[in-house]
Formats: C-alpha cells, sequence, structure tokens
C-alpha cells in the first residue's frame, strides 16, 4: 500500500470520528435542550452550550434579553446570528454568538450552532405549549371548584311543603352560568321562590348570579311584600354600577302560603310562567316590568292567585325555549304541551320528562344555554284526561 493511500484512509477515519463526535455533541447538547420545560430555560441551556461546550466569548438571544459572556453593544459587530424558527417557519428569537475578538466561527462551528437553533427552536415551541397547558390547566381546575361552589349554592333538599310538591332542576351551558333558583322558607310557614337569569353566560354571569342570590336571600327573610323586594332588588343592582346594569336579571318571584293555598307571583322581565289548573286551562305569568338592574326606579306589580287541589306551576329560564334542531327552535309553545301533557304529580318526575323531550329534540346536541326550571304541584287532585 502506497504512502499516500495510507494517508488518505487515516483521514477519511479522521473525519469519521469528528462526524461522530459531533452528532454526539449535538444529541448530548439536544437532550439538554429539550430537559427545560420553560422558555426561559431553553434559551439559558442554549447560552450555556455556546459559552462553555463551545467556547464563545459570549452569547445573547434578542427575546428575551438574555446574555451569557460578554458580547459587544448592539448591532453586534462581527458577531454571527442565528433565527429559532417554529415549525411553522415563525422567528420565536434570535441567537447572537461573539466568537471573540479577532475569531470567525470555523465550518464545524457553524453547522454545530445550526443544528443547536433547530433543536432550540423545537424546544422553546415546546416549552410554550407546556406553559399554556399547565396554565389551562389550573384554569380548569379554578373552573371546577368554582362549578361545585355554585352548585352547593343551591337547595340541597326541597322544603317539605304538606299537600304539595315541588322541585328544581338546572344545567349550565359551560362550568359555571348565570341562572339562579331558590326556595326562601319563612317563618310564617310561607315559601318565596324564584327563577333568574343573568344576561350573558360563563364566569361573569356567575359571579353576578351569586351577588343576586345574597341580596335576595336577604330581602325575602325582611318579610317584605314581593313587588317592594322586587322593586328593591331592582334599585340595588341598578346601584352597582356600569358592569352590573350589562348583566341585568330576568326574574320571576312567587311567594306560596299554603294555609290560604295562594300563589302571589312578580315577573320581572322573564319568560312567562306557566300556571295549570286542574282541568288544565292556562294562565301566563306575564311580565309586570323590566329585568332587575336595567332601569332605576322600576316599580312592579303582583298577582294573587288560586291554588287549588291539581294546579301546576312551572317557572323556567329561556335555555329551555331555545334549544334547537337545525333552524327549528322548540319554543314556548312546546314546552307548555309538554307540561300539560305529563300526568305526573311528582315535580322531580316532572322535570325529569322536560328534560328528556329537550334532549330528544336537540339529538343529542351540546345545550347552547344555561337550563333552569322550577316546577310546583298541589297535591289531591287526579289529572283529567
Amino acid at each position: 500500500m502506497s504512502t499516500s493511500s495510507f494517508s488518505g484512509s487515516q483521514a477519511d477515519v479522521i473525519d469519521l470520528q469528528q462526524q461522530v463526535a459531533r452528532l454526539q455533541a449535538l444529541l448530548e447538547v439536544s437532550r439538554q435542550v429539550h430537559a427545560a420545560v420553560r422558555p426561559e430555560e431553553v434559551l439559558q441551556s442554549v447560552l450555556r452550550i455556546v459559552v462553555r461546550e463551545l467556547e464563545m466569548a459570549g452569547a445573547h438571544v434578542t427575546e428575551p434579553s438574555l446574555t451569557i459572556g460578554e458580547m459587544p453593544p448592539p448591532p453586534w459587530e462581527g458577531c454571527a446570528r442565528f433565527a429559532l424558527l417554529s415549525k411553522d417557519g415563525v422567528q420565536l428569537t434570535e441567537l447572537v454568538v461573539d466568537p471573540g475578538p479577532g475569531k470567525t466561527l470555523s465550518l464545524y462551528e457553524q453547522d454545530f450552532l445550526e443544528g443547536l437553533v433547530l433543536q432550540a427552536g423545537v424546544a422553546v415551541e415546546n416549552a410554550h405549549y407546556h406553559e399554556r397547558a399547565v396554565e389551562w390547566a389550573r384554569v380548569q381546575q379554578d373552573l371546577d371548584a368554582a362549578r361545585e361552589i355554585q352548585r352547593s349554592l343551591l337547595p340541597q333538599q326541597m322544603t317539605e311543603i304538606s299537600g304539595y310538591s315541588v322541585a328544581i332542576r338546572s344545567s349550565t351551558c359551560y362550568e359555571v352560568g348565570g341562572d339562579y333558583v331558590d326556595i326562601v322558607s319563612l317563618p310564617d310557614g310561607g315559601q318565596i321562590m324564584v327563577v333568574a337569569d343573568v344576561a350573558g353566560k360563563g364566569l361573569a354571569s356567575a359571579i353576578v348570579a351569586t351577588s343576586f342570590r345574597s341580596a335576595f336571600r336577604a330581602m325575602a327573610l325582611a318579610g317584605l311584600p314581593l313587588a317592594e323586594l322586587a322593586a328593591r332588588m331592582n334599585q340595588h343592582h341598578y346601584g352597582e354600577g356600569p358592569e352590573a346594569r350589562r348583566r341585568y336579571v330576568t326574574a320571576i318571584f312567587l311567594k306560596l302560603n299554603p294555609e290560604t293555598h295562594t300563589v302571589e307571583v312578580v315577573n320581572a322581565g322573564h319568560n312567562p310562567g306557566f300556571l295549570l289548573s286542574a282541568d288544565r286551562k292556562v294562565h301566563e305569568i306575564e311580565a309586570s316590568g323590566t329585568p332587575i338592574g336595567l332601569v332605576p326606579m322600576m316599580e312592579y306589580s303582583s298577582e294573587t292567585l288560586a291554588f287549588p287541589p291539581g294546579s301546576r306551576l312551572l317557572f323556567y329560564t329561556d335555555g329551555l325555549t331555545e334549544v334547537f334542531q337545525g333552524d327549528d327552535e322548540f319554543g314556548p309553545e312546546r314546552l307548555l304541551a309538554t307540561f300539560r301533557e305529563c300526568k305526573s304529580q311528582d315535580c322531580t318526575a316532572i322535570l325529569k320528562v322536560l328534560w328528556q323531550q329537550l334532549a330528544e329534540f336537540s339529538r343529542g346536541e351540546p345545550q347552547q344555554d344555561d337550563m333552569t326550571a322550577l316546577a310546583l304541584v298541589r297535591m289531591g287532585a287526579e289529572q283529567n284526561g
């Protein structure tokens, strides 16, 4: 074998060894870079590798501004610049490398840095995804807790009213919602009930609903006439400022006197309530004023209605009527028809039928609004067929 051939083979081996060493180095720095879970940690790792492994004088990333070693002032004359790109080719930041006074990057160093920024771009983007996932998990945890708190604010047990059946049902469109339903027992044995709907959906409406609950319970226990209760609720809500006014509340109030078997009702801008007599004639309880918190100094009127055996009453939010099958809306007429056709005197069973009908109508599509209802039945009369 000639000397020249032997020298050529040695050169090939050395070149191969250098390539293997370069690949091993890139694998190691890739492991270091991808081990970081925060974008800033990734970039700090990149800077350390550049300065310590490649023995550069200094390294800097432009966004966020981070530096290791000594760097000349911007615009970094004599420095090499490398863009860190996302998977879609969007520049995330820029790596600026200073080889040192009078030095330039070798082909090996240039190649190494190009591989490094390629890995770093992927790692930074993945770290951003991780941060968003962690933040979303925290938000989801907070929303889950808010949902449980909101559920706990609903009546946990129905008040036993001799000769009556009463039930409530509520399901939110999102984790929390702006619908509110409540029953407050008075010292004289009367019962004050409310179904309310805060404008909008989601967390902001849920916060307003909680504030509404506090005010309602305080005023209900104060023994105010129902029309005055609605007027004071309106003035209280309006006085909470512009943001509260944007989250006005439609509400329908009821006071049941189980001694005289009468109901007093006030509708504040809410959907009409349905009162069915034993022979299933319908009386709709229409609004006597604007929603709570929309107009100052509003006055409301109440009506008192007999509630003989076999009478049934349904209060609901518009989430029950605004269920769609394509472009066809379920509507109040279908809701009333379903309520009339239900023979049961058990209010829990009545509301279960309503929810089943709504699910069948929507063909299982996700609900688009919060859905809440209250049903009240006076027992003792058979329903006519």
